[in-house]
């Protein structure tokens, strides 16, 4: 039995040492050693025509031909591209770029978030760069009507001024096919979500039934900064009232593997990354259709296409949508649309981190310090599970007190390994002593610490938020790794107070695993190590006073 756990200890180190030593390759910009990716390049969003088109449904929501991509205007293709020009609208949240090439969004700045790697610029989101592609684009299909290619006039306000709640910017089209599109965004003071409006206006002698598309349009790369230790979602996911929140990975939409809902009166799409997302809201009760697609290399989209329905000859018709581009911070969301608040991605522990977020959230009302509330909800979690702890770390006592006969009688049955096995489980009957007992009250508690991990590593509001001294960012590593190496200390300790297995290599192998666990906690955001230490240091606290009580601190 020991033989039999020993090996499985040493497979789980040693696989553990392979995925170590592969992620310290990439975070140190080489190729990763054994599981080697190849490196996508970035499609110029301008490149070709159909790089961001709207995807043909197989069946049209208004009967109309399928299209061959609203990138692709017919009757203008070969048509010179006409001169456009960037807008850049400010408020007091965001600094937002729009062209007036199809009156898309092109790039969102948060000025109250930082970046990650330069600290002294605001956040960037939405990009339209050499380097990057993630844009919010609009427009028609269903004959040669105005798309996201499409010149349009731009007016309105460029910054919110002083005393002003709210402004708009309006993106007029040309006609196109009979059809004028205006497109009027509205921003309001602190808020993250816009407000868009379409007026679709038949400007023909015919009645017309165009469809609506919007879509968010990204490569498929992880974002900067990113940590080689942990890993986050990042891709398109789609909510709707039948399958609820859905990811969707981009390796999947590559294979054509991508299952969502295809139609649906209610919902969002939106784009995920760590900390922010991007979602098209559309109010519940409107018919859509939900796409994810690859448009071109490493440039993928998610969207919905609505119908605008007919258009009698000098009528016009108004489609309302709201973009939202900002920070996952959970109690906006929920209050945005129903089911939003997914795209903070807990995994399958969302309905034990849900709990935990709120009371977190409580505890920093209270003490206005995240660093401090983290400390805060540790304790009340070790106060919640004090008996549980206690059952295990007694019981672990017990077999640390049993420890020196254990060892004399390995030593003495060293070349009788079954009768070594029967003495002693002899042992463990005349002392009364369960060797699962400290596992089992540990195991219970496993799930909801797992749970907290994810609502620190997912929570918005730790970015730049500083706890004490050197620590000025929650989100970031400690600077000077003083965490890491407390906790490293404290994970020691740990192994000191616990029972010492009677396998001289398992000994030696549960002194080796603590150091080569805190290796990765150099790199973890500082609030995940606060977390950690607080949980440390109050489990040896109540591990050396059961110690001390059963006299069996030190053997």
């Amino acid at each position: 039995m020991n033989d039999i756990r020993r090996t499985i200890l040493w497979v789980i180190f040693g696989f553990s040492m392979v995925l170590l030593w592969d992620q310290w390759q990439v975070h140190n910009g080489h190729k990763a050693t054994f599981f080697p990716s190849p490196a996508k390049p970035v499609a110029a969003a301008s490149a070709p025509a159909g790089a961001s088109s709207v995807p043909a449904s197989s069946t049209s929501i208004a009967g109309a031909a399928p299209q061959a991509g609203v990138g692709q205007v017919p009757g203008t293709a070969a048509a010179p591209a006409p001169a456009h020009e960037r807008i850049q609208v400010d408020t007091d949240v965001l600094h937002l770029t729009f062209d007036t090439e199809g009156g898309s969004l092109i790039r969102s700045e948060f000025t109250r978030y930082a970046d990650l790697t330069e600290k002294d610029k605001p956040f960037v989101l939405l990009d339209d760069s050499a380097s990057r592609v993630y844009v919010a684009q609009t427009g028609l299909i269903g004959g040669a009507y105005p798309t996201h290619k499409t010149p349009m006039a731009f007016s309105g306000d460029r910054a919110l001024k002083d005393g002003q709640d709210e402004l708009s910017v309006r993106f007029e089209s040309a006609d196109l096919g009979g059809v004028k599109l205006v497109k009027t965004y509205t921003l309001k003071r602190g808020s993250y979500a816009i407000a868009v409006k379409h007026d679709v206006v038949n400007t023909g002698s015919a009645p017309v039934s165009p469809q609506l598309y919007l879509q968010l349009v990204r490569d498929g790369n992880k974002p900067a900064g990113e940590s080689s230790f942990y890993s986050t979602f990042t891709g398109p996911a789609v909510y709707t009232g039948a399958k609820k929140y859905h990811k969707v990975e981009f390796s999947d939409i590559e294979k054509g593997k991508a299952e969502i809902d295809k139609e649906s009166t209610d919902g969002y799409v939106a784009m995920v990354q760590h900390y922010f997302t991007s979602a098209w809201l559309l109010a519940d009760g409107i018919k859509r259709e939900l796409f994810v697609r690859k448009v071109d290399t490493n440039l993928y989209a998610v969207g919905m296409i609505t119908p605008v329905d007919a258009i009698a000859p000098g009528a016009s018709k108004t489609v309302e949508a709201r973009l939202f581009v900002g920070p996952q911070e959970e109690k906006k969301l929920e209050a945005l649309a129903p089911g939003l608040e997914l795209v903070k991605d807990y995994g399958w522990l969302t309905i034990l981190a849900k709990p935990l977020y709120w009371l977190l959230d409580k505890l920093h009302g209270m003490l206005g310090n995240w660093g401090w509330s983290i400390v805060a909800l540790v304790v009340l979690l070790k106060i919640a599970f004090y008996w549980l702890n206690a059952k295990a770390y007694a019981s672990m006592a017990k077999m640390k007190a049993i420890n020196p006969k254990v060892m004399e009688m390995r030593e003495r049955l060293k070349d009788s390994p079954q009768q070594m096995q029967q003495e002693m489980m002899k042992i463990y009957r005349e002392e009364k002593v369960n060797p699962m007992g400290g596992c089992f009250p540990i195991a219970i508690q496993i799930p909801v610490f797992i749970a907290l991990y994810w609502v620190l590593l997912s929570t918005v509001e730790m970015r730049n938020a500083p706890w004490v001294l050197w620590i000025h960012d929650l989100s970031a590593p400690d600077p000077f790794f003083i965490l890491p190496l407390v906790m490293t200390g404290t994970s020691l300790l740990q192994t000191w107070l616990n029972p010492t297995p009677p396998d001289p290599m398992q000994a030696k192998l549960m002194w080796i695993m603590p150091l080569a666990f805190s290796v990765m906690f150099f790199f973890f955001p500082s609030g995940l190590v606060l977390y950690w230490l607080t949980n440390n240091v109050l489990s040896i606290a109540q591990q050396w006073f059961i110690n001390k009580r059963l006299g069996v601190l030190g053997k």
